[in-house]
Protein backbone atom coordinates (compact mmCIF):
# COMPACT_ATOMS: atom_id res chain seq x y z
CA UNK A 1 0.00 0.00 0.00
CA UNK A 2 1.56 3.47 -0.98
CA UNK A 3 2.15 5.73 1.99
CA UNK A 4 0.24 9.32 1.29
CA UNK A 5 3.26 11.10 0.51
CA UNK A 6 3.76 8.08 -2.51
CA UNK A 7 0.11 8.63 -3.78
CA UNK A 8 0.79 12.85 -4.22
CA UNK A 9 3.30 11.73 -6.40
CA UNK A 10 1.44 9.29 -8.47
CA UNK A 11 -1.11 11.89 -8.73
CA UNK A 12 1.15 14.63 -9.52
CA UNK A 13 2.32 12.51 -12.48
CA UNK A 14 -1.46 11.57 -13.58
CA UNK A 15 -2.26 15.69 -13.37
CA UNK A 16 0.80 15.95 -16.28
CA UNK A 17 -0.09 13.18 -18.19
CA UNK A 18 -3.83 14.81 -18.29
CA UNK A 19 -2.53 17.86 -19.31
CA UNK A 20 -0.20 16.31 -22.09
CA UNK A 21 -2.94 14.38 -23.70
CA UNK A 22 -5.42 17.34 -23.86
CA UNK A 23 -3.08 19.79 -24.76
CA UNK A 24 -2.60 17.19 -27.89
CA UNK A 25 -6.14 16.76 -28.36
CA UNK A 26 -6.59 20.88 -28.94
CA UNK A 27 -3.67 21.33 -30.51
CA UNK A 28 -5.04 18.54 -33.13
CA UNK A 29 -6.86 20.85 -35.59
CA UNK A 30 -4.71 23.65 -35.95
CA UNK A 31 -1.56 21.53 -35.89
CA UNK A 32 -0.37 23.18 -32.59
CA UNK A 33 1.34 21.76 -29.68
CA UNK A 34 1.94 23.00 -26.41
CA UNK A 35 5.01 21.45 -24.05
CA UNK A 36 4.71 20.05 -20.44
CA UNK A 37 7.56 19.81 -18.06
CA UNK A 38 7.34 17.51 -15.11
CA UNK A 39 9.13 17.95 -12.22
CA UNK A 40 8.92 16.36 -8.69
CA UNK A 41 7.05 19.90 -7.23
CA UNK A 42 6.28 21.32 -10.24
CA UNK A 43 4.50 21.03 -13.58
CA UNK A 44 4.39 24.02 -16.47
CA UNK A 45 2.33 23.82 -19.31
CA UNK A 46 3.63 26.17 -22.56
CA UNK A 47 1.61 27.16 -25.84
CA UNK A 48 2.75 30.28 -27.31
CA UNK A 49 2.78 33.23 -24.96
CA UNK A 50 0.29 31.42 -23.00
CA UNK A 51 1.97 29.27 -20.12
CA UNK A 52 0.71 27.62 -17.19
CA UNK A 53 2.61 26.99 -13.83
CA UNK A 54 1.63 24.40 -10.85
CA UNK A 55 3.69 24.18 -7.97
CA UNK A 56 3.19 21.20 -5.37
CA UNK A 57 3.84 20.90 -1.54
CA UNK A 58 2.52 17.40 -0.10
CA UNK A 59 -1.20 17.87 -1.52
CA UNK A 60 -0.94 21.70 -2.08
CA UNK A 61 -0.96 23.10 -5.18
CA UNK A 62 -0.39 26.68 -6.39
CA UNK A 63 -1.34 27.99 -10.14
CA UNK A 64 0.04 30.87 -11.56
CA UNK A 65 -0.86 32.35 -15.64
CA UNK A 66 0.81 34.62 -17.77
CA UNK A 67 -1.80 36.88 -16.95
CA UNK A 68 -1.35 37.63 -13.44
CA UNK A 69 -4.79 35.25 -12.60
CA UNK A 70 -3.00 32.05 -9.75
CA UNK A 71 -4.78 30.46 -6.94
CA UNK A 72 -4.49 27.70 -4.60
CA UNK A 73 -5.95 24.25 -4.70
CA UNK A 74 -5.70 21.02 -2.77
CA UNK A 75 -5.20 17.04 -4.21
CA UNK A 76 -7.20 14.77 -2.13
CA UNK A 77 -6.69 11.20 -1.75
CA UNK A 78 -9.59 10.63 -4.04
CA UNK A 79 -7.85 11.94 -6.91
CA UNK A 80 -9.82 15.41 -6.88
CA UNK A 81 -8.45 19.14 -6.57
CA UNK A 82 -10.28 20.89 -3.78
CA UNK A 83 -10.54 24.87 -3.93
CA UNK A 84 -12.71 27.17 -1.91
CA UNK A 85 -15.44 26.74 -4.28
CA UNK A 86 -15.50 23.18 -4.32
CA UNK A 87 -13.98 19.59 -5.56
CA UNK A 88 -13.19 19.18 -9.12
CA UNK A 89 -12.01 16.11 -11.23
CA UNK A 90 -8.92 16.20 -11.88
CA UNK A 91 -9.23 15.09 -15.74
CA UNK A 92 -11.91 17.99 -15.97
CA UNK A 93 -9.51 20.53 -14.59
CA UNK A 94 -6.80 19.57 -16.64
CA UNK A 95 -9.31 19.64 -19.71
CA UNK A 96 -10.19 23.06 -18.80
CA UNK A 97 -6.67 24.41 -18.28
CA UNK A 98 -5.92 22.62 -21.71
CA UNK A 99 -8.74 24.22 -23.70
CA UNK A 100 -7.64 27.78 -22.40
CA UNK A 101 -4.26 27.70 -23.15
CA UNK A 102 -4.33 26.27 -26.32
CA UNK A 103 -7.33 28.81 -27.47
Amino acid sequence: MPTTAQLYVELWVSLASLLRSYTAAHGLNGNRQATVELGEERITVRHGDGWLDLQRSGSDVSWRREDGRSGKLELTEAGTLRSETGEEEMDMAAEAWARELMQ
